[in-house]
């Protein structure tokens, strides 16, 4: 087997052709700035690029954004690593969208959406009066939901992806309680609410709504749905860190019940690897530093690290068999050989590590 990689590695370099590979770019959330870390080290610093104490980083094809605390959405070129433009949406953004010709912007503070070309020159601005959660895209559908009106609104845009888009509104619907999150899984857009204690499924396809009332042990509600970033689904299972309680719960794809998986502390977060075979699972409190691994087959915890600081986020690589752990307090992002499932290396010259975006980088000529 190692000769076949060598093999394919001499004809690739032969024929001029680089391997795909990966960048991760990591959020400093203290210092205003995205380290880049690429073959194991911390290569080089984007800086300026506002408050970074909850940015979260996209791609799209060759194209970076990013958003900012403070309102900010920033384009940069992962491969050059270098700002390419910038539009202040809000003092105050939460999540945004990538479609084929626009960005879409939810906004909390001046209570918006922000519709912009990929280039952020501004075209139009949706004003909801409400702070804007959820934002997601289903074909020419622009969905998100209004949290202080409990409706969820979905934009029909009438150009149908030519030119600039123009969204209209299409449809909306009354949901729960104060909606604060949502995912999409196919057709289906599901919205969790803070203060009610079930979650809303939109079919996108006919356009039609329900509530499913989310129950754990001895069918007992859940008594919050926590944010979906941190949910992870496989292909037959749903797995979510249940909160203020020592469990991360699984159900099926249909939310029916499964069992609760005893954690050694409070979940926060929790990752799939992509051959969905195990789940990280991170924690808060006095387990801050710790993660859990558990079999998403045998539902049972197989390793368990603990480092030197609050841990923030973990991102698997899509290429080889590691982990990548954020560790805040200690200034490093730590390595996990997910083969052997021991630390392989600890990566230095980051400041305050969050969160953990990968650029998939293509074969090149």
């Amino acid at each position: 087997m190692k000769k076949i990689i060598l093999g394919l590695l001499a004809t690739a370099i032969l024929y001029g052709v680089t391997p795909a590979k990966e960048k991760y770019f990591v959020v400093e959330r203290e210092s205003e700035s995205v380290a880049i870390i690429e073959d194991g080290l911390t290569k080089s610093h984007m800086k300026n690029m506002h408050n970074m104490n909850h940015g979260v980083i996209k791609f799209d094809g060759s194209d970076g954004y990013l958003i900012s605390r403070d309102g900010y959405i920033v384009k940069f070129n992962p491969e050059t690593e270098k700002k390419e433009a910038e539009y202040k949406t809000s003092k105050s953004a939460i999540g945004f969208v990538i479609g084929k010709n626009f960005v879409a912007v939810a906004n909390y503070d001046d209570k918006s959406v922000d519709i912009l070309t990929r280039d952020l020159k501004p075209i139009h601005k949706i004003v909801t009066g409400s702070k804007n959660v959820g934002i997601k895209i289903y074909k020419n559908y622009l969905i998100f939901a209004q949290m202080d009106k409990d409706k969820v609104s979905v934009y029909k845009d009438e150009n149908s992806g030519k030119d600039k888009p123009n969204f209209k509104l299409f449809k909306e619907f009354k949901v729960g309680q104060m909606p604060f999150d949502a995912m999409i899984k196919d057709n289906t857009y599901i919205v969790g609410f803070f203060l009610s204690k079930s979650f809303g499924v939109i079919d996108l396809d006919k356009m039609s709504y329900s509530e499913i009332k989310v129950t754990a042990k001895d069918n007992k509600p859940v008594l919050k749905v926590p944010h979906f970033g941190f949910w992870s689904l496989s292909k037959d299972r749903t797995f979510i860190p249940a909160v203020g309680d020592n469990k991360v719960m699984v159900y099926d794809n249909n939310f029916t019940f499964i069992k609760n998986i005893d954690m050694k502390g409070l979940p926060v977060f929790t990752a799939l690897s992509p051959n969905k075979k195990y789940l990280a699972v991170t924690f808060s409190g006095k387990d801050f530093p710790t993660i859990q691994i558990v079999d998403t087959k045998t539902l049972k915890i197989i390793k368990e690290f603990t480092f030197k600081g609050k841990i923030l986020h973990v991102r698997w690589s899509n290429l080889d068999s590691k982990l990548y752990v954020s560790v805040n307090d200690a200034n490093q992002v730590n390595v996990i050989d997910t083969n052997e499932w021991f630390l392989e290396r600890e990566i230095f010259q980051v400041e305050h590590p969050s969160g953990i975006f990968i650029y998939n980088q293509k074969e090149r000529r």
